[in-house]
Formats: structure tokens, C-alpha cells, sequence
């Protein structure tokens, strides 16, 4: 073929890759043109294209075997960063990357980069050992280079759209998963002569596997709980959901705490076989006799705050939920409630979250608040609101954190009695 033809051949065939870019052709269709181009127009004999998509594979071959593992891309091709062809000396001693694709019959080597990541490695093997000469592959190497830059940047952006999409999906799915585990939680809590009530949530991914509620039994009796699955994401989300529903249908049903936690506890191994657990406070008050019965299922234990300014902990109970096929051991803790008393219910996101140095921020920090927020005054007044409560602990965990990450979901409800 002359020069000219050689040529036309060259631009007819960028043409018409560009052509089939522009007009979004599928990967498929843009790898045919490729392979026609190379082995009808060029006469190349044998070749294998390696592209990296969450590891190298072989996304187009001819003429010869992709042998190659992404493994073996990784260590034989990436540490050449020109095109490099092959010298066989039989004299001389191969080393290793030589003798890999020796092997292989591989001849010549052309990476493809954008800046400095590799994007592809096209492997090809045509020299007819027989003729005196150049092989047909060596004699076109930049066009080649070329031909296949524009073909694998073009598939690496069809990658990254999809991926996008996709990106944007996931990130849709997620805000309406989002927004449905918020209604899970209780769209009204109450703040009466009785009990004023604030709680807040903070996910450590879109959603998570903590939660809170309150829920009115009857005229005179109110029930409190909080709860943390073990893991997060979507998969904790799904069992605490199906436990939130648990939680209500089984409340309506029994006046013993213990029953309520031993069935809760079945329905947690039916539903998590075993791969997780969730630790529960909760408790029932009766607002006419001031009563305070609760269960501690291995959670972090509540701080209660006195009239007095004592700091207590509800900590009676039994192991997380889950944990055991049946629960024998149960007990209830009881406890006679003061007007202005406080009782703060949190997560492990909160007493567990590292500064910088590593330092949790501790259960200490979270009574030290407690003190100076929840206290009654002189006068028989609140000294802060509940929820202002729950705000300033939260301030103080982001100030504590600095620039770390939160390290787990949050959820904190705060109850004042009257």
C-alpha cells in the first residue's frame, strides 16, 4: 500500500471512530470498528487490549490468548511508561517481565495514559519471524497508540457516566431511604405540664441503625426506648425498621417489660440470624404514681439527674438482643421518679467519638453537661431547655472531634419530668 492510500486509510479509519463517538455508539460497536481498523486496514496479526476497570482485564483480543491476570498487568505492564518493544536476545538473559511475555508471544507493548494513569496496554505479537523486516504492527505504533488512546478514553468516559447515573441513583435511593427512616421516628414529642421530651438524630451515613421513641400506652402510661444495631448502612437500617414495627405491636400487647424484651429477642433472630444484635434501653412510666420500670438490653446505660444534682445510671437489665437464642435471665429495674428529675438516653456515637489524638469523648463530659444544663434552680426552674441539652452535647462532640470523622451513628432523647 503507498504512503498516500496509507494515508487515507489512516484518517478514513480516525474518522470514523470519532463519528461513532459522536454519535454515543456502545462499547461493542466502537471495539469492532477498532478491531477492523487493525486487522483488515493494518494487518495486524495478533493483538490483546487490557483496560482498567476495578481491575485490568481484557476487554477486546485477537490472534492470541489475554493470559494475563490483572495481577500480572499490574506487575509486568505498569512500569512501562513508553512503547517498548521486545528484543529476544538468545544470548542474553531474560528477565523476568521478559520471560512473562516471552511466554506469551508478546512483541510489543503500548500504554495508553491520561497524564499519569495508565488507562489501557495494548499487546501485540505479529512479527512473522520468517520475513525480513518490520512486522506490520511495529511499522504503525503511533498511529496505534493513537487510534486506541481515542477509543479507550472514549470507553472510559462511558464508564464514568454510567457510573454517574448510577452515582445518582444511589444517592436518590438514599435520601428516600433517608427520609422514610425519619418517619420512623416520632413526628411529636411532648412538652407539657407532665414531661417535655427533645431528641436528635445524626446518621453516620445517609441512614443508619439507631433509634428512638416515645409512644403513649394509655392515659397514664408513657414508654420510652433507644436502640443501636450493631453495623451500619442500609442493612442496620432494614432491621431496626422491621424492630421499630416490632417494638410498637408487641407494646400494645403486654404490660410486663419482660415479656416485650424475651419477644423482641425472638424477633431479632429471626430476622438477623445471628450476623447482628441491638442493644435496647426501655422503659414504661406511669405519670400518675410516678413510676419508672425499665429493661437495659446491654446498652449504653441512661444518666439520670436528680432534683439534687445526683447523677445515677440505669444499667439493670439483661444482654443485647440477639445475642442469645432465648433470654432466661431478665430483670427490671424500678425506680421512683422526683418532679424535675432528668433522664438522658444516648448512643455509643456520642461517648465513643475520637479527637484528633484519639481521646473518646466520654461518658464524663456527657454528666458534666448533664450538671451544668439539666440542673433545677433555686427558684424550681429548669436551668435550660431539653432540647438546648441535647444541642450543647452536640456542639461539644463537634468541637472534641475537630477534623476526625464521626465514627458512628447518634441519637440522644433527653426527658424531663414534672
Amino acid at each position: 500500500m503507498s504512503k498516500s492510500k496509507l494515508l487515507e486509510v489512516k484518517l478514513a479509519s480516525l474518522l470514523e471512530i470519532t463519528r461513532a463517538i459522536n454519535s454515543n455508539a456502545k462499547t461493542p460497536e466502537l471495539l469492532k470498528i477498532y478491531e477492523s481498523v487493525l486487522r483488515h486496514q493494518l494487518n495486524v496479526g495478533k493483538l490483546v487490549l487490557y483496560t482498567n476497570d476495578e481491575g485490568w482485564r481484557s476487554v477486546m483480543k485477537f490472534g492470541m490468548e489475554a493470559a494475563f491476570t490483572s495481577a500480572e498487568v499490574e506487575r509486568y505492564l505498569t512500569p512501562m511508561k513508553d512503547i517498548t518493544l521486545m528484543d529476544f536476545d538468545p544470548k542474553g538473559e531474560l528477565v523476568p517481565v521478559q520471560k512473562a511475555l516471552k511466554q506469551h508471544n508478546v512483541e510489543v507493548v503500548i500504554p495508553v495514559y491520561h497524564k499519569d494513569q495508565p488507562l489501557a496496554y495494548v499487546l501485540i505479537g505479529d512479527l512473522d519471524e520468517e520475513q525480513i523486516g518490520m512486522g506490520a504492527s511495529v511499522k504503525h505504533l503511533n498511529f496505534i497508540q493513537t487510534l486506541t488512546n481515542i477509543l479507550v478514553v472514549a470507553i472510559e468516559n462511558k464508564r464514568l457516566a454510567k457510573e454517574n447515573i448510577q452515582q445518582a441513583e444511589m444517592k436518590k435511593e438514599m435520601e428516600v431511604a433517608s427520609q422514610m427512616q425519619h418517619m420512623l421516628f416520632p413526628s411529636e414529642l411532648p412538652n407539657d405540664s407532665q414531661l417535655e421530651i427533645a431528641a436528635l438524630y445524626i446518621a453516620h451515613q445517609d441512614i443508619g441503625g439507631d433509634y428512638y421513641d416515645f409512644i403513649r400506652i394509655n392515659e397514664q402510661e408513657v414508654a420510652i426506648c433507644i436502640a443501636d444495631v450493631s453495623g451500619k448502612g442500609v442493612s442496620a437500617a432494614l432491621l431496626m425498621s422491621n424492630f421499630q414495627a416490632n417494638m410498637h405491636i408487641l407494646l400494645s400487647r403486654t404490660e410486663s417489660l419482660t415479656e416485650l424484651v424475651r419477644e423482641l429477642n425472638n424477633k431479632v433472630n429471626d430476622t438477623a440470624k445471628g450476623e447482628r444484635f441491638i442493644t435496647l434501653f426501655v422503659a414504661r412510666y406511669n405519670i400518675v404514681t410516678r413510676i419508672f420500670t425499665y429493661i437495659n438490653a446491654g446498652h449504653n446505660p441512661p444518666l439520670v439527674l436528680d432534683s439534687n444534682g445526683t447523677v445515677s445510671m440505669l444499667k439493670i437489665g439483661c444482654t443485647g438482643l440477639g445475642m442469645l437464642e432465648d433470654l432466661d435471665k431478665v430483670k427490671e429495674g424500678v425506680v421512683s421518679i422526683e418532679p424535675g428529675t432528668v433522664i438522658f438516653c444516648y448512643t455509643d456515637g456520642v461517648v465513643e467519638q475520637e479527637n484528633e489524638a484519639g481521646e473518646e469523648f466520654g461518658v464524663k463530659r456527657v454528666k458534666e453537661i448533664l450538671l451544668n444544663k439539666g440542673c433545677i434552680s433555686a427558684d424550681g426552674t429548669p436551668s435550660s431547655k431539653i432540647k438546648d441539652i441535647n444541642n450543647f452535647i452536640i456542639e461539644n462532640v463537634k468541637e472534641h472531634k475537630g477534623a476526625k470523622e464521626y465514627v458512628d451513628d447518634i441519637a440522644l432523647l433527653v426527658c424531663r419530668v414534672f
